[in-house]
């Protein structure tokens, strides 16, 4: 424990959210190097994570965010699998965080699989037009486009977005954080994002 002082763990528990010996376990771990205590950290809520992964997911909460004085409004509904969980304040806060973050960044899907092909088929179509037209030669459009689709999912996809209150994170790491943290499977279901005078 030399060399690890309460104000590196005060710091590790305030970038990650997790547990105080958690936090120490991870600093003691990775010779007190932040950044690498941080990945151990995920990794250790990704692996919690997967194995809670097959459970059923019954309950949850469905939370809403007006932003902007009624200008944008989102509804998001995110389930776990107990009821206990679900009245849980860290779960509930957990949801109203993620309508939040909807409302600022305007995700298409909660995933890549989940964007429509229609979507995908016309972003590629787009994408090699721009890279025929900076002259590119034909067999490297293809390429050249899936390049930029990968980056449209990182940016429109909401598991893959940089979580708008810590963008060292995305919301799959926060995701994970929270089932780590909580104990129980979580998941983002559906969400809806209004936004006045949109048609």
């Amino acid at each position: 424990m030399s060399g690890i002082s309460a104000a590196m763990v005060k710091e590790l528990r305030e970038k990650t959210g997790a547990g105080m010996m958690d936090c120490k376990a991870a600093l003691t771990s990775c010779d007190g190097d932040m950044g690498n205590a941080i990945d151990f950290l995920r990794k250790k809520g990704l692996a919690t994570a997967q194995k809670r992964a097959g459970r059923a997911m019954s309950e949850g909460t469905i939370q809403s965010y007006i932003h902007m004085g009624g200008k944008i409004g989102v509804m998001v509904e995110v389930n776990c699998e107990s009821d206990f969980v679900a009245k849980n304040e860290a779960f509930q806060e957990f949801a109203r965080n993620i309508a939040m973050h909807i409302a600022a960044t305007n995700p298409v899907a909660i995933t890549p699989e989940d964007v429509s092909e229609a979507i995908v088929a016309k972003e590629m179509e787009i994408y090699r037009a721009q890279a025929k037209e900076t002259g590119k030669p034909e067999n490297m459009l293809d390429k050249i486009a899936e390049g930029k689709l990968q980056k449209f999912y990182k940016e429109s996809c909401l598991m893959n977005q940089a979580y708008v209150r810590n963008p060292e994170i995305t919301v799959a790491d926060l995701l994970n954080e929270h089932i780590a943290k909580i104990g129980e499977n979580i998941t983002i279901k559906r969400f809806c994002r209004f936004q006045l005078g949109e048609s």
